[in-house]
């Protein structure tokens, strides 16, 4: 938000003044949902209300001491107190009443479970098929990976072994948040001037994405914010630190890829500026899951095409980077509706995070907490993997059509021109595509 002027810090101080009335609300709508008999599972209420907790303990204050460190506008203060206040207030509401009542169930089912995975990917799936496919692509990434964990460390007995060995090797680490923060700027710009006029036409007006330190409280994983419809506010990436002052720089560029340049932040941005052909309703609401985040990984399978992964140690970080979204295929729609492992046990939330710590080599903590996504937002985590499919089967499907005038840089002009939809019509509209 910007804050350079009186007027600006007003707007800002009526923001903080809103968040109690926003939790009031809140806690009026799960009152009257819970005597509907509609329940959120106990899981989702402790972790939310772990959220608010963190919050309580300075998160709004302290985006009013960055704004106003000499305490020049003491309403501004006054107001991100309350805020602070009213989160902790709602969190001890959420684990004092609200949790006794909670539903015990993690899973939703499959009639919700269809519902939601439709509203995500724009797509009517066969679960069973999508279930089954995401093992087998889980069991080909695997493959890979094992030929690139015995290049890096020869006489490695597991996968985590070689992640391990990776997370103590110096070439990977990165000391210090502000060394982080610099050196994934550089990365995000080095990224956009290599697609530049190869591989996409980057409007000027979109080069620069921004990267910035993601909140205490905060998701585990990186995240993306759009610009701005004026562009007062470029793209920004967003590195949740967890508290941590050391990072494994293996992990990271594919996330950035993902994130940022040629992932999210080039589809998103492209979007923003289309006012002469989208709606504003498709610029800046329309956004479909399986369309923006199939988009982000056909990305890191792009820059693996690229050669970006000739490293031993990143391209092993691409690989569980694919290895976790493929996961999710399996562990989502198998916790949800029931369905059993390979050893004949219904999927639960310790067998999935297990299944992410051994197979995709996410640390332990990091993998609890994307199982609880999972199981917040049903539906959602297969949308990586399901849309990643549909672009890399439009792709080849184009390139089989039209032979020799098939390009790639038009085909992505065109794709990402089109705006956010579902994978189905998106289907629809590509295999439409003439490349003229």
């Amino acid at each position: 938000m910007p804050f350079e002027s009186a007027e600006e810090i007003k707007n800002i101080t009526l923001r903080f003044n809103a968040v109690k009335s926003a939790h009031d609300s809140w806690r009026s709508c799960l009152t009257d949902l819970a005597k509907m008999g509609k329940r959120t599972s106990k899981r989702q209420v402790r972790g939310v209300a772990d959220q608010l907790k963190a919050f309580s303990g300075g998160a709004y204050s302290g985006i009013a001491k960055r704004i106003d460190p000499g305490t020049k506008y003491s309403e501004l203060h006054t107001a991100a107190a309350a805020a602070d206040k009213s989160a902790g207030e709602m969190g001890e509401w959420l684990r004092t009443s609200y949790l006794p009542e909670a539903n015990e169930n993690d899973g939703v089912g499959e009639e919700r479970y269809s519902s939601w995975a439709r509203h995500y990917t724009g797509a009517d799936l066969d679960l069973r098929e999508t279930y089954e496919w995401g093992l087998k692509d889980l069991a080909r990434i695997n493959e890979r990976m094992w030929k690139v964990a015995l290049k890096i460390k020869s006489d490695a007995k597991s996968l985590q072994e070689v992640a391990d060995y990776l997370d103590n090797d110096p070439k990977y680490l990165v000391k210090g948040s502000k060394a982080l923060l610099e050196k994934l700027r550089e990365f995000t710009e080095s990224a956009t001037k290599q697609m530049d006029g190869v591989y996409f036409d980057i409007d000027d007006r979109i080069k620069f994405c921004d990267v910035r330190l993601a909140p205490e409280g905060s998701a585990a994983a990186p995240y993306y914010q759009p610009p701005s419809e004026d562009l007062s506010r470029p793209g920004t990436t967003w590195f949740p630190t967890l508290g941590k002052d050391e990072f494994n720089w293996w992990r990271i560029p594919t996330m950035w890829y993902h994130e940022a340049v040629p992932g999210h932040h080039l589809q998103v941005a492209t979007v923003i500026i289309e006012k002469d052909r989208l709606t504003r309703f498709q610029r800046t609401e329309a956004w479909t899951s399986g369309y923006g985040e199939g988009w982000a990984l056909y990305a890191e399978r792009l820059m693996d095409e690229l050669g970006a992964f000739d490293d031993p140690g990143f391209e092993m970080g691409f690989l569980s980077a694919q290895a976790w979204r493929a996961v999710r295929v399996v562990v989502d729609i198998g916790m949800h509706l029931g369905y059993k492992d390979e050893d004949g046990k219904v999927w639960t939330a310790e067998s999935a995070s297990d299944l992410l710590v051994s197979h995709a080599l996410l640390d332990e903590d990091f993998a609890k907490s994307e199982v609880d996504r999972y199981l917040g937002i049903a539906g959602q985590a297969i949308s990586y993997k399901v849309g990643e499919r549909v672009w890399m089967n439009s792709r080849e499907e184009a390139k089989k059509r039209l032979g020799e005038s098939f390009s790639l840089k038009k085909f992505h002009a065109y794709a990402l021109r089109l705006g956010p939809m579902g994978l189905d019509p998106f289907m629809v509209e590509m295999s439409n595509w003439d490349a003229n």
